[in-house]
Order: C-alpha cells, then structure tokens, then sequence
C-alpha cells in the first residue's frame, strides 16, 4: 500500500448508508493537483487534511483514482484550509459566512480558541451567547462522534447509523458495542440484527454465542411479524432460523428455551403445536380478545320498529337521501349491538350509512367519537361526515414523553359511540391500544373494505373478527346507480369478483389500460403521463393530483426507480441533499415510513421538502397540517413519494392514480392488491403494462395465510359465556325524548 496526505478540497460522492465516498484530495506532495480518492471514510469533510493508505486503481470510465484501505484525520493547518473545514456545515452554527470570520479574527489559533476558549467567540460579529453555546456543544459532539465514527467504520457500520448509535449511547457507545453489538438491534430504529451481525463478526463474536442466537430468533419473529404473523411455530421458526443464521437446530432450541425462561417470548399451544410470540404479539391478541368480550357483556339498546322506522326517515329527509334496504339493517344494528361491522366495496354506500348511523345515535343522546388509522384516512372521515375525526394515535393521546397512550383502561376515552374507519389498516397492536381506551359500557363501530390488503402490521384482524362470528357483521353488496357510472367503481367490483375489467368502449373515461411489455418503456411512458400527458388533458397537478402506486419497491418499474425518474423530471431542484442513498430537494413529495412520535407524523404521511438548511443540518417538511424541521440524522425515515407502494396508499384517495403491472413484480401481483390500488382513486385510474400481469393479478385470489390466533380466541372467549348470553337477551331502551 503507498501514503498518500493532503487536503480535502470537495465531495463528489457520498452514500451515508456504507461510508462510501468519492472526493477530491489536494495533494501534499503535489499542491493545486487535485486526486480523485474513492472507498470509504468516517464522516469526512472538505477542509480537512487526512493521511490515507491505499492502492493506485485504473476505472474504465473515469481513469485513475486512489482507492482507501485506511484513513487518519488530520486537522487542518492552513488558514484556507480551516475556512473551508469550518464552513464545510460540520458544525451547526458555523457556516461559510461565519467561518470567514472566525478564521479572520483567530487565524491559525481558530480550532484552539473553539475547543478550549469557546468564550472568546463573543469578539466575531454575529456570535452571541446562544451561538457560542450551540457551537461549542456542536464541537464536542464532533469530536466524540469523531471517534466513536472512526471505530464503527472500521467494522463496516454506515455514517449514518453510527451518528445514531452516538446519539442513543453518547461516550458509552464503544464500551456498549463492544461488550454487545446485538443491543444495537433492539435499541436504535435504522439498526437490524444483520448489522449488528456484521459488527459482532468483526469483533470475533462466535457464531453461535447465546447473544447472537438470541438475537437471531428475535430477528426472525420481527421478519415474519413484518410478513404479517403474530407468532411462528416452534418447527418453522427453527428452519427459518436455519436459513436466514446458519445455526444449528441445538443451539437455536437452547435459544429458544433462553427467551421463554426469561419472558423475552412467549410460548403458548396453538392447533396442537408449540407457538412462539414476542411478547408485544401475544398480549396485543389476548387483550383484542378480552375488551371484545367485555363489550359484548353489555345489554343490547333496541327500538321499536315503528319508533326506529319514523326516525330514518326524519333523517332521510334531512339529509336528503334514500336509504337502501341493506343501509337501514346497517343502521338498526348500530343501534342494537354493542360491537358491530360494516363492510362493503366503492360505491355501496357506507359514508351514506355511516352518516344515518351518526345522526340516529346523536339524536337519541350518545356522545360519539370518530377515528381512523392514518391522517388522510381521518381528514377525508371528517369531510364526509362534517364531524370531527381524529387518527387513532390522536384519539388515544399519544405522548412519547409519557410512555405511550394516555387513553387507556384507567383513563378510557369520554364517549358512547366510538366509530373506526378503514380498519382493514389497523394491526393487531394498534387494535389492542384502541380497545383498551373504548369504555366498556360504549358502542364500538369498525368500518372498513374487508376485500382490500390487510394491516402492513402483524395479524389480519378484521378479517379475524369477521371470520369469528362473534360480532355482528353487515355487508353492503348494492352498487348504487350514481356509482355505476363511475368505471373505477364498475372495474373494482369486476376485478373483485375475478373477473377482467371493462377496458374498451365510450364509457371507459375515467379507467384506461396502456398496453407496453418493456419494462423500461413503462417507466419513461409513466414520467411522460405524470409530467405531461394527464396534467395537460385533465388540468391535475403533477404533485398534488396525480399517485404513481406500485405492486413492489424494487425493480425497473418499483417506487424507488420510479421515484428518482419522477424527480428529476418534476423536481430538478439543484438545492439538495443526500442521505441513506435518498436525494432530496427543495419542493420533493416524500412520505413518512415509520411512527415518530417526537416529530408528532405517522408511518404513511406525506409532505413537501420546503427548505433545506446545511447550517444548522435541518430538512423543513410541510405536511398537510404542520411544518416540521427534520434533523438530517433522521431522513432515513422519509423516502421521496413521487411513487409508492399500493400497502403504502391504504387508507388514501387521490384524484388520479397511475399502476405499473409488469410480471417482473410476479410475487406481489394479487388481486386483492390490484383491487385496493384501483380503489385509490377518484377521478382516474391508468394502468400500464403487460395484459398478462393484469390478468395474473385478477386470477392469483391466494391472500398470503398469516399466522394468527385471534379468530378461535375470540370464539373460544365469546360462545358460550353465560354473561354475553344473558346481555343478548336483555335490551336497554335508550331516551325517546329527541324522537
């Protein structure tokens, strides 16, 4: 290896995600010749002198370059180059402006009076106490991350994660991953069990040490909980465990045995054999389970037929509608039952019967709340009803500072009605956290499209709850007239039904199929509809209006292939910048990815990158409802939304949707998920692609089996209990004094 030493002048190339970076490097040995350097560093930045080990490489496209085995950071020694260190956005606070004039006023000594004389920073204009306070911490922090950086990134760990490891461990970092690297896992969201394998590998860890078997199994559950399954059984979590560690059958049954005894998991029998749960997964089931069978404890409410018969048509009359037979059965078991659920496809009328609901409840007294699982899901719930309606989150007052729900049990939330909307979206632990703030004595009303994919969370819970029995179940089948106009409307219920869409013909004006079988040409074709072709014949906005939805992530026709094309056409901001391998701009579409509770936005949100400030390190997104200021160490959790994925929109309209079907997405190409894509939209659907991905996707019905226990807990709570029998039998007439 030779030594190469200089200065950084600029980066080319950056990728947080593996520390890989292409600069270009003012040599020592021959100033104002600059060498382009490539591999991977720990946070470098222009200005800074560095000493690198390395190897001369010959690229076929862009020639010779140094490649770096090992790199020293060297603090800079020359006026220019501290100007250019400190004005590179390495320290918030600290700019190019300010640099200028820290360098001007303390020359070569500018590091010195930063690191050991912070104070005398009050001499620079525009430096006051605040500044001075922020800068100084801003430096100390740098320069612990500096080395906690420099450690990780010799065991491979990324920027980015590394600054998330310094963050949740500060000065203990080192001492806390070398004692146990899989921690990492389980403390720091970004982090999974195959990086923290990577680093226990490098540290010599033994493959089969009970730390790392132990974090393997727990790695498993949480995979296959993101496949959909609250538990695994004993003989599929140990192949899976096989397969994905490499560990032999004995040391993952010790492991096993290690979690339980130590109530990490939680083994139960289910159809006669042994499952295993994370603890969150059982406790969310059991309690599901328990709050349904309370609620159904409660007395029956009734009215007479003649009392109830007057008041919906009052309300008919009202409202100025006309209720189908379907809608007014819907209607009097809201009024009857303690649980009940509506279910339907577009166009059959559930806001209608969601808002006969509302206004019969009102006028006989009960207090109702309304909710549903995403922010656009609860905004478009209150357009249609005219009444407030919050995300479950909201409902439930969710605090991070306080440890979670603040709506609980203890502290059940102040209602007699609680109406769910689009609950096809609410996982099993969701579910749980809701039912437990539901007063025992209230109405609880679930509403959603039992036909659409299931929860992106674990378990499959109204479809469980349907499958049960337990609850009173009304499906709305009835198309209504001004619906069928509609050829999404018509195509959802065709394709629904197993049937291929309607795609020809006069009244195909708001549902069109393209046919193209080159993927790429799909992609190009998708940039031009989007960019022009719609904007241009139907006066959407490119942005605002118009949701490329795909089956998959990846691929030619994926969201993140997409996203960067749709990007640098609509959006060609020069302002930018990149983070876990994202590129984003001034004015970018980009969606939340995960709950974060501090920032207040929610797994599914969707905003627009308003400002980017390389100063104080800070990305400003407009969402919908607020403006939040994103530290860059947390853009990992955005991605760009030019495009997303069908699972991504549950819960969403949009005026017009555009679906890439390609057979490269084979895997995903499901009926229902071609379903719940087209049901998206609102004024326009196009789908573009091969006619054999379209009709592969209308015959695969085969939902993916997700392993859940919850149907047969709730029959095995519910049927038979004498109480719930007994609460069937009696009725509680309420007030008819508003009637």
């Amino acid at each position: 290896m030779e030594v190469l030493q200089g200065t950084i002048e600029r980066i080319v190339f950056e990728n947080p995600e593996n520390g890989y970076v292409i600069a270009r490097l003012d040599s020592r040995s021959s100033p104002g010749e600059l060498i382009t350097i490539v591999g991977n560093l720990a946070s470098i930045n222009p200005g800074e002198s560095v000493a690198l080990k390395g190897l001369w490489i010959n690229n076929p496209k862009y020639g010779r370059q140094f490649k770096i085995e090992q790199c020293e950071t060297v603090l800079p020694s020359t006026i220019v180059g501290l100007r250019k260190y400190l004005g590179s956005g390495l320290i918030k606070g600290i700019g190019p402006v300010m640099a200028r004039r820290i360098v001007s006023k303390f020359g070569a000594d500018t590091l010195d009076v930063i690191e050991r004389q912070p104070e005398k920073l009050s001499r620079v204009e525009g430096i006051g106490q605040k500044r001075i306070g922020i800068i100084t911490e801003a430096w100390e922090a740098q320069r612990e991350i500096k080395n906690v950086m420099l450690f990780l990134q010799s065991h491979n760990v990324s920027t980015t994660h590394a600054t998330k490891i310094y963050k949740t461990y500060q000065s203990q970092a080192i001492p806390i991953v070398k004692e146990n690297p899989y921690r990492l896992a389980d403390d720091i969201y970004g982090i999974g069990f195959k990086t923290a394998d990577t680093i226990a590998q490098k540290l010599g860890i033994e493959p089969e040490s009970p730390n790392r078997v132990k974090a393997g199994l727990k790695y498993v559950l949480s995979h296959k909980a993101d496949e959909g399954h609250v538990f695994q059984f004993r003989p599929e979590l140990i192949a899976a465990c096989q397969e994905m560690l490499d560990l032999s059958e004995a040391a993952i049954s010790d492991g096993i045995s290690a979690l339980v005894t130590a109530e990490d998991v939680v083994s139960e029998i289910v159809e006669e054999q042994e499952a295993i749960y994370l603890v969150p997964f059982y406790y969310a089931e059991i309690g599901v389970v328990n709050s349904v069978g309370k609620l159904l404890q409660q007395p029956r409410t009734d009215l007479s037929q003649s009392a109830f018969d007057q008041t919906v048509n009052q309300i008919e009359r009202t409202l100025a509608i006309h209720l189908a037979s379907g809608q007014r059965q819907a209607i009097q078991t809201a009024l009857r039952s303690q649980v009940m659920i509506l279910t339907g496809g577009p166009g059959t009328g559930k806001t209608t019967t969601t808002l006969g609901m509302i206004r019969l409840l009102e006028q006989l007294g009960y207090q109702i709340v309304l909710a549903a699982p995403t922010g656009r899901a609860a905004k478009r719930l209150s357009e249609t009803t005219q009444r407030e309606a919050k995300t479950i989150h909201r409902l439930l007052e969710f605090s991070p500072q306080e440890n979670g729900f603040q709506r609980n049990r203890e502290n059940p939330l102040v209602a007699d009605v609680v109406i769910v909307d689009e609950v096809s979206m609410v996982d099993l632990v969701l579910m749980n956290n809701l039912l437990k703030a539901v007063p025992p004595t209230a109405k609880l009303i679930l509403i959603g499209d039992v036909d659409q994919l299931p929860s992106v969370g674990a378990g499959n819970v109204l479809k469980g709850m349907i499958a049960s029995g337990v609850v009173d179940l009304v499906r709305l089948t009835e198309v209504f007239r001004q619906a069928q106009a509609s050829m999404i409307i018509t195509n959802a219920h065709q394709i629904n039904q197993g049937k291929v869409p309607i795609l020809k013909g006069e009244s195909s004006r708001d549902f069109f199929f393209i046919e193209e079988p080159d993927v790429e040409q799909v992609a190009q074709q998708i940039c031009q509809l989007v960019h022009t072709r719609l904007p241009k014949h139907y006066g959407f906005d490119p942005i605002n209006d118009i949701q490329v939805l795909c089956p998959m992530r990846r691929g030619d026709a994926g969201s993140e292939s997409l996203n960067e094309l749709l990007q640098d056409r609509l959006n060609p901001n020069p302002s930018d910048v990149v983070r876990g391998g994202r590129n984003f701009r001034v004015g970018d579409k980009v969606m939340q990815i995960r709950n974060n509770y501090d920032y207040d936005v929610f797994n599914g949100d969707i905003g627009q990158v308003t400002d980017i400030d390389q100063v104080e390190k800070t990305l400003q997104i407009r969402f919908p409802e607020k403006v939040v200021d994103y530290d860059m160490a947390d853009l990992n959790e955005l991605v760009l939304a030019y495009a997303t994925t069908v699972h991504k929109s549950q819960g969403s309209e949009y005026p017009a949707v555009v679906l890439p079907l390609v057979t490269q997405h084979y895997m995903m190409l499901q009926r229902n998920l071609l379903y719940t894509a087209i049901t998206r939209a609102k004024k326009l659907v196009v789908l573009i692609g091969a006619k054999q991905a379209l009709q592969l996707c209308i015959r695969n019905n085969k939902v993916m089996h997700r392993n859940t226990h919850l149907t047969t807990r709730l029959q095995d709570r519910v049927i038979g209990d004498p109480a719930i029998t007994q609460s069937h039998n009696a009725s509680a007439n309420p007030s008819l004094a508003s009637l």
